[in-house]
C-alpha cells in the first residue's frame, strides 16, 4: 500500500504516516503537489496495490481514505491516533490481521494480510473499545503491544454501485 497525506501536513501527521508503513510494510512517501491522478501513477511505480491518504485536523491525523489503484474509494474511517517515537520491531512480511471488528475485515484485503482468529505475534489487532467503535493495536516479534495504536471513531460505508 502507497500511504501518503493530504496537502501540506503537520510534522504529527507525516510521523504517522511513516510509522504505519513501517509497520505494514507499505511505501510512504511525501505528497507535495501531487494529485490523485499522479498518487495512482506513483503506486504502480513502485508496486503498490491501494493508497491510503491521511488527513489531519488542527495537526493531528484525523481521517485514512483507502483507494484501490484505480482510484475506487475502499474505505473511509475517522480516527485518532497514539504516535511513539520507539522502534516498532515488526516483520512486516509475516505479518497478519487478527479482527474483533466485522466491518473492519476489510483491512485484510486492503493491506494483503492473511485474516486470522488468533496470532501471538507480528499481528495487527483490530478490538472492540469502550470509546470508540474499534481500536487497531500492532503486536510485535516478542508479543508486545506497540504504543503506536489507531482510534477508530467512526467507519464510513462506501458504496460500490
Amino acid at each position: 500500500m502507497l500511504i501518503s497525506t493530504s496537502r501540506k501536513p503537520s510534522q504529527k501527521t507525516r510521523k504517522f504516516c511513516k510509522n504505519l508503513a513501517r509497520v505494514t510494510g507499505s511505501t510512504s512517501v511525501n505528497r507535495g503537489k501531487m494529485n490523485m491522478r499522479e498518487l495512482l501513477l506513483k503506486a504502480l511505480e513502485v508496486d503498490e496495490y491501494n493508497i491510503a491518504i491521511v488527513n489531519e485536523i488542527k495537526g493531528n491525523p484525523s481521517r485514512i481514505s483507502f483507494f484501490s489503484n484505480r482510484g475506487e474509494l475502499l474505505l473511509t474511517i475517522l480516527v485518532g491516533v497514539t504516535i511513539d517515537n520507539e522502534k516498532t520491531n515488526i516483520a512486516p512480511s509475516q505479518l497478519k490481521i487478527v479482527s474483533e471488528v466485522k466491518q473492519l475485515d476489510v483491512l485484510s484485503d486492503i493491506l494483503d494480510l492473511d485474516l486470522v482468529y488468533e496470532a501471538k505475534e507480528n499481528y495487527i489487532h483490530v478490538c472492540e473499545s469502550e470509546d470508540s467503535v474499534a481500536r487497531i493495536r500492532f503486536i510485535n516479534k516478542f508479543g508486545d503491544k506497540l504504543n503506536f495504536q489507531i482510534n477508530v471513531k467512526k467507519v464510513l460505508e462506501v458504496s460500490n454501485d
